[in-house]
């Protein structure tokens, strides 16, 4: 399986170096795109960190409801507040280097875990989370009651 995108980027009259730039996906979204505000970026556009933070996120999530769905488990709600720290690799390098998941899931009455329930559910999941296992940063999970 190929995913593609297209990100574009025009110099701008006036700016010696613009971060700003959009990335068209496969699926035909488009997103306004731009470096972190701290290296000269738009604040209000997304950026590669956030993109990645919201890749594991999303892959997270994708892989509880696809455990929740062969274990006959109904969830009527997922939040996630995740975090994703900037800081120095052990090459010394600048890179995401720990990654906190925070995700609350809601199921129906009949289908409630207790928290050894929802860390072996968590567990799984990061397990056979495409993006997680592609990263070399540390990603923690947090259950949120």
């Amino acid at each position: 399986m190929t995913f593609n995108l297209t990100l574009n980027w025009q110099p701008h009259a006036g700016q010696q170096s613009p971060r700003d730039h959009t990335i068209s996906f496969g699926s035909g979204q488009m997103i306004n795109g731009s470096a972190a505000s701290t290296y000269q970026g738009c604040a209000t556009k997304v950026n590669p960190e956030e993109s990645l933070l919201a890749a594991i996120s999303a892959c997270h999530m994708m892989s509880v409801l696809t455990i929740a769905d062969k274990k006959r488990l109904t969830i009527t709600g997922y939040t996630d507040q995740a975090t994703a720290t900037l800081g120095k690799n052990s090459g010394n390098r600048l890179a995401i280097n720990h990654i906190i998941l925070r995700p609350k899931i809601e199921f129906s009455d009949e289908s409630e875990l207790d928290l050894l329930g929802l860390q072996k559910l968590h567990h799984l999941a990061h397990n056979n989370c495409f993006i997680a296992n592609s990263l070399s940063s540390e990603v923690k999970v947090t259950i949120e009651a």
